[in-house]
């Protein structure tokens, strides 16, 4: 998605302005804290899934910001053994409340894409055992 104008207030003291990066970090913040999210995603190269971990919040993230509204895309590496559309669910709840509370933006749109499952050590199932199709 392409970044849009920020959004502006008049108050009585001069104009508020809130940068679509202040937008990309809420929301990054706020999808790393669901449980079952391993990481953002700065997303596919060569194939694979870069893991960001919880250091580069604002990357992963893309928002379209109007003057009352947001649009955000939030692209994560989930937990290996995690219920993807539960995690999704709470990811998109957690970022527009979060969001909403923040700024005062009306959230229209929160899609999350899952780039990759992250697995603990001992948790791969040996690629030897995966590539043979029949026993």
């Amino acid at each position: 998605m392409e970044m849009l104008a920020p959004d502006y207030e008049r108050t009585d003291m001069g104009t508020i302005e809130i940068a679509p990066e202040v937008i990309e970090v809420i929301a990054g913040l706020a999808t790393v804290e669901v449980d079952g999210v391993a990481g953002m995603s700065g997303g596919l190269t060569s194939g694979i899934a870069e893991l960001l971990g919880r250091k580069n919040l604002s990357k992963g993230v893309k928002v379209e910001v109007g003057q009352r509204e947001a649009a955000v895309d939030v692209s994560i590496i989930v937990q290996y053994g995690r219920k993807i559309p539960e995690v999704s669910t709470e990811i998109q709840r957690n970022v527009k409340r979060s969001i909403e509370t923040m700024t005062g933006l009306n959230v229209v749109e929160v899609n999350v894409h899952i780039h990759d499952v992250h697995f603990k050590t001992g948790e791969k199932p040996d690629e030897d055992e995966t590539n043979v199709r029949v026993r």
